[in-house]
């Protein structure tokens, strides 16, 4: 987790060819510039290998900086609203028309997601906004992928790492928000997935529930003990063995049922459409199924530090049975044959995954989640087998009987940017065309329009590159 999401790409939009301005004439020509920088970069990240991608996430984030303020400058400007006080003067020559990826969208394995036109800013914005959320939340599994490294982080390093992927999770959140509250405004395109209010609040409520779920892996020591028992390079246990601290474990349960409730809502949302990606509706499946089997594991730390070991092996089986790993006859009993097997089988996947850093997670955490209930449920039954022991209650009626969730992030308000007095005073300027280009001007998006942009006076320094000589259209 988080979800590995796809960076949509684009055709061209040279704005001078559908608005003009009086006021600030360099304006249009300004956005199709950076625009065109923007739409260069989500390219090449596509021709990128998977190992590659994550590094170039900042770039693509800093050219996305530079763009937006332009284009919800231009918004405002049609709408007739100020921008710092400054009336702007823009006219429409013709409808904007533009083309996406459709990346949500389920398509048949091994083609390529379709492309979606829309008309109108509205679409350009609700495409450029959903790709700001995806970069987000590329940048926090970036992020967490550190945890999971030949190097163990500290405590310090992993307490960083967490908190700066919780919120990069709530800025795309804020954002999804923001979208899903825009779509409701506004008739946008209602047969697009990505400018549904519908889907952006489901994908609002995913990102919730994963940072809900960082809230508590931040002080959770149980699965940090296990990745480190399970790295290899790791030599820490031949000085002193891991120190497992005592948790607030009731708490930390209601947390992850809140984080369960989220991805419940974010499953209902999404399914809705009938028309979602099966591979992003099984993670959220699997992300409120981890969810519980958190919540269940809490719960039975909580009651194994009350000392009632037997009812915490109980809840063990519970969280067992919400990750699908567990039957109603054989509570209690180990996997064996064919599906032990399997499951090992599994998990030597998803470790090699992590190490290449590609496509890990896409269980949502719940193989991570078994180990450590399988570690703990190992311990507590040889203590109960020998010391202290119990009976070991049904499971069913217990997690039954789970409370609500209790939240622990509130929701933050998305802050469109907008262009400095400075840059708008330049706009007032005529455009130079010995400084500045379109870009766009390629409106069959093929490579060669490219090549020739990447030669141009005033093109970003770095911005420029020579992509595969296909002709397709991005």
């Amino acid at each position: 987790m988080p979800f590995a999401f796809t960076l949509p790409t684009t055709s061209a939009l040279p704005f001078s060819s559908f608005v003009h301005s009086t006021t600030h004439p360099s304006l249009p020509l300004a956005a199709s510039t950076h625009r065109s920088v923007f739409r260069s970069v989500l390219k090449k990240h596509k021709r990128l290998p998977p190992s590659s991608r994550t590094s170039y996430l900042s770039t693509i984030l800093a050219t996305f900086d530079d763009y937006l303020p332009y284009l919800l400058t231009l918004e405002a400007a049609l709408c007739g609203k100020p921008v710092n006080g400054e009336e702007i003067d823009l006219a429409l020559k013709k409808e904007i028309d533009v083309e996406w990826r459709t990346t949500l969208t389920a398509t048949i394995p091994g083609r390529e997601p379709p492309r979606v036109k829309g008309k109108g800013l509205d679409f350009e914005i609700s495409f450029v906004l959903h790709t700001l959320t995806c970069l987000y939340t590329l940048q926090a599994r970036a992020q967490l992928l550190a945890l999971y490294g030949a190097i163990t982080p500290t405590a310090e390093q992993r307490t960083a790492i967490i908190t700066t992927a919780t919120k990069q999770l709530l800025q795309a959140n804020s954002i999804h928000n923001y979208l899903a509250s825009r779509a409701a405004e506004i008739d946008a395109s209602c047969a697009i997935l990505e400018t549904l209010a519908q889907t952006q609040g489901g994908l609002a409520a995913l990102a919730l529930a994963e940072a809900t779920l960082l809230a508590v892996l931040k002080d959770d020591p149980y699965p940090a003990v296990v990745a480190q028992d399970r790295n290899k390079n790791d030599k820490d246990w031949m000085i002193k063995p891991p120190e497992i601290p005592k948790v607030r474990a009731h708490l930390f349960a209601r947390l992850c049922l809140a984080a369960a409730e989220h991805a419940g809502k974010a499953e209902a949302m999404l399914s809705a459409s009938g028309r979602i990606d099966e591979a992003l509706i099984k993670y959220v499946n699997g992300l409120k199924r981890t969810s519980r089997a958190k919540a269940c594991r809490f719960f039975g730390i909580d009651a194994d530090l009350g000392g009632e070991t037997g009812q915490g092996i109980a809840w063990l089986t519970g969280g067992k049975k919400q990750l699908g790993f567990a039957g109603a006859k054989d509570e209690g009993s180990k996997m064996k044959g064919l599906a032990k097997f399997k499951k090992d089988w599994t998990e030597r996947r998803e470790d090699k995954k992590i190490e290449r850093g590609g496509e890990w997670g896409s269980d949502a955490g719940r193989l991570e989640e078994l180990r450590v209930i399988e570690m703990l449920e190992q311990k507590w039954n040889k203590i109960n087998d020998t010391i202290n022991t119990q009976l070991i209650p049904p499971s069913d009626p217990l997690v039954a009987n789970m409370p609500l969730g209790r939240d622990i992030h509130s929701a933050k308000s998305f802050v469109p940017p907008s262009l400095d007095d400075d840059t708008l005073t330049r706009m007032r300027a005529p455009p130079d065309v010995d400084e500045m280009s379109d870009g766009d001007d390629d409106e069959s998006g093929s490579d060669e329009g490219e090549k020739a942009q990447a030669g141009l006076p005033g093109a970003f320094p770095g911005s420029s590159s020579t992509p595969s000589n296909d002709n397709s259209y991005y």
